[in-house]
């Protein structure tokens, strides 16, 4: 099969939809594969079934796909599932995308193609490959002295509150995933209490009855929004010490907003109970940095997760923590033909950046394949500065996009310049599997969301 001239598309959740549909349009050949059976990535097999979006559907939905009428403000996990998969029905992505497949391995090999190998034992050589794969699954673990004789699982094991029935459960965490399931432990469990190491930001979902998300805050200039802001979750929330939660220890938007005022409704009802980090844990009893302990049934983890690509040989891996050390947020300097995409993660909702970016993506593979020398290594010419943040202003990424497609026959012309200079320029081949990752794989096989 003529592979070779086809690039490979990684993942079939949000981002991968939009990427697919972008080469489709763009006349690009690719073929799309996803370890599950169904569309939608994490909002398919990730989240709990009681979950609903954080960011309104204005800021979420598609730019070029707006989302049901009839949907509310904040769409729920089944509402999310539905409106992607009606988005790969509308654009006819399914007869491209090869479920249940999940890739272990992706090399470059001779000529700068690049091999996949499929966890069936299947390889295929592809022009290029999108690695879509999400940063929702990689589960982070806190580690503590001691050990916990009840159930200790990661958040993204939680999937629905008859986990939490009648339980004593503590929750780690000051994000949104902890206090999504805290709050559910405070309707349905026995106890709960929710340890945080450090303070949040708590932000209203709703302002006078408008999300927040809507208000249009995030065209104002970052000091504005934060004065703003202050003044709005001084009136709304308030000091949050009086909660019995620590005090925010850095600015607004330093850190990704944590969406919900529920916590604090059922903290002062009783039914939640704020406690410090932990300091040690002995079988069923944990203890907290303050001297206080408390015994529980079942612990839950919503520490977040770790931006990883468990296919890509180490030396394609520039992670430093969350962020993707890459030009143009997604394409190496020294590689062709790779593009890691979907990494950052925009103040509020992502839908407004999902369409023009792919687009953009299709217009960079398609000039990439009239180029010997990466593009990557092009945008690093011409002065393009590598992440130092996987936080995102929406505005400012719409604003630079503009600029690029603004400026594009100069790009062009630029990157033709430096192609001629290197036209020789080949990518480097890295060795397939090692008999460690060949042993691995066979006791647990790496998987692709």
């Amino acid at each position: 099969m003529g592979y070779k001239n086809k690039h490979l598309i990684i993942g079939a959740g949000p981002v991968g939809l939009a990427h697919a549909k972008a080469l489709k349009q763009a006349a690009i050949e690719y073929d799309q594969v996803d370890a599950d059976d169904q569309v939608g990535g994490n909002w398919y097999h990730g989240t709990y079934e009681t979950a609903h979006i954080i960011s309104s559907k204005k800021v979420t939905e598609y730019s070029d796909w707006p989302m049901p009428q009839n949907y509310p403000d904040f769409p729920s996990k089944q509402n999310m599932l539905d409106y992607f998969i009606a988005y790969a029905n509308n654009f006819d992505l399914y007869p491209a995308i090869e479920f249940n497949r999940k890739v272990v391995f992706v090399r470059p090999v001779e000529n700068s193609l690049w091999e996949v190998s499929f966890e069936n034992g299947e390889t295929r050589v592809y022009k290029g490959v999108l690695v879509c794969n999400g940063h929702h699954w990689s589960k982070r673990f806190p580690e503590y002295e001691g050990s916990f004789s009840g159930t200790f699982i990661h958040s993204k094991d939680y999937k629905k509150p008859e986990q939490l029935a009648g339980k004593r459960i503590l929750v780690i965490g000051a994000g949104n995933s902890a206090c999504d399931v805290v709050s559910e432990a405070a309707r349905v469990g026995k106890s709960a209490h929710l340890s945080m190491r450090s303070g949040a930001w708590f932000f209203p979902k709703t302002v006078l009855g408008v999300p927040l998300t809507d208000l249009g805050m995030s065209k104002w200039p970052l000091s504005v929004q934060r004065f703003m802001l202050k003044i709005t979750l001084r009136l709304v929330v308030g000091d949050v010490t009086k909660y019995g939660l620590p005090k925010p220890d850095h600015k607004i938007f330093e850190r990704h907003p944590t969406v919900s005022t529920e916590v604090l409704h059922y903290i002062k009802h009783g039914r939640i109970t704020p406690k410090p980090a932990i300091s040690r844990l002995d079988k069923e009893t944990v203890h907290f940095t303050d001297g206080t302990q408390a015994d529980f049934d079942t612990i839950v983890a919503a520490t977040g997760y770790h931006l990883d690509f468990p296919f890509l040989p180490k030396e394609l891996i520039r992670v430093e923590g969350p962020i993707l050390k890459a030009y143009g947020g997604s394409m190496l300097p020294d590689y062709k033909g790779l593009y890691l995409i979907g990494w950052a993660q925009p103040r509020g909702g992502v839908g407004s950046l999902v369409a023009p970016s792919s687009h953009l993506m299709a217009q960079f593979i398609n000039l990439q394949q009239n180029l010997k020398v990466p593009l990557g290594y092009v945008l690093q010419k011409m002065g393009d500065k590598l992440p130092t943040t996987h936080l995102y202003d929406p505005y400012k990424i719409l604003k630079k996009l503009k600029q690029i497609n603004k400026r594009w026959g100069l790009l062009e012309k630029f990157a033709h310049r430096i192609d001629s200079k290197r036209s020789s320029f080949e990518n480097p081949i890295l060795d397939g599997l090692s008999k460690d990752q060949q042993a691995t794989l066979k006791e647990e096989p790496l998987v692709v969301y």
